[in-house]
């Protein structure tokens, strides 16, 4: 395992400087959210910002992840949306068309996954309806991944149709495929009483693929800095080390971007206080 850091937590530097200052503070993966400054669809020249990127992160030996949660990438007015259990079909297919782009970004990046998540459920949108929106638009992402060799993982989000491990493991037995891993948000499953975080994770280490990371409080979904939430974060450590977790733990800081350097190097401090020289 090793650690690395989301750039949505560096929302006041160019991509390129985050991933330096990532590199030199001495975190060993980036988690890329795609977004306005960031790998944006539609961009002329996203080639070149694809190739630039890549030597970088080779030149700096980093891993990396792309992320695809930014706030009003697709819609400047409704935060996180259009989804795969949007209303309108045309939505949907703004979003499977957003999925295929991070897709492309990953296969040209070599990163570990492209992290996704389900939406939240519309009033006037029934369980059932938005199963079959979302089995659907799954099978296309996980299809579209496969040809380009990508693994896809969907993190349970507090707020989403999708919001729990419970509801994942369930997502896992109506799809019936082996490729969709599992993004586990250690502070989502502490802020929504799952755990023990440790049973959490062994429980799922067939399905896990990437890790997110921060403090957290039990019923407030609010990422906070390590040390200011209610996590025991040894045991957490511990659990991925016995189930073989060989990818990254990735600090999720995102309303931290006005103190992005000074909060990215107090959370690696931490972390290796706790988990040693990851």
């Amino acid at each position: 395992m090793f650690f690395g850091y989301n750039t949505n937590g560096w929302s006041c530097h160019a991509l390129e400087d985050a991933v330096r200052l990532l590199a030199e503070i001495g975190y060993r993966g980036v988690a890329v959210s795609i977004d306005h400054h960031a790998l944006p669809p539609g961009a002329d020249d996203l080639d070149a910002r694809l190739d630039r990127l890549r030597r970088l992160l080779d030149d700096a030996r980093l891993r990396s992840a792309v992320e695809t949660g930014a706030r009003y990438l697709l819609d400047p007015r409704r935060k996180h949306e259009p989804t795969l259990i949007s209303p309108q079909r045309e939505g949907r297919r703004r979003r499977l068309d957003f999925y295929r782009h991070a897709i492309r970004c990953a296969a040209a990046l070599g990163s570990d996954c492209v992290s996704i998540w389900s939406g939240r459920l519309w009033e006037g949108v029934s369980p059932e309806e938005a199963r079959a929106w979302l089995l659907e638009g799954l099978e296309e992402v996980l299809d579209l991944a496969a040809e380009r060799a990508v693994r896809v993982a969907l993190e349970p989000e507090p707020g989403m149709w999708i919001d729990t491990l419970q509801r994942f493991d369930e997502l896992v037995d109506s799809l019936r495929r082996d490729d969709l891993g599992l993004t586990l948000d250690v502070g989502h499953v502490h802020c929504q009483g799952e755990g023990p975080l440790d049973e959490a994770i062994r429980w799922r280490a067939g399905r896990l693929v990437h890790v997110h990371i921060e403090d957290m409080r039990r019923g407030a979904h609010e990422h906070l800095m390590f040390g200011q939430g209610e996590i025991d974060f040894p045991p957490v450590f511990q659990a991925l080390a016995a189930c073989g977790y060989a990818g990254g733990a990735y600090v999720e800081l995102s309303r931290h971007g006005h103190v992005a350097p000074e909060a990215a190097r107090e959370a690696l401090a931490f972390l290796r206080s706790v988990a040693g020289g990851a």
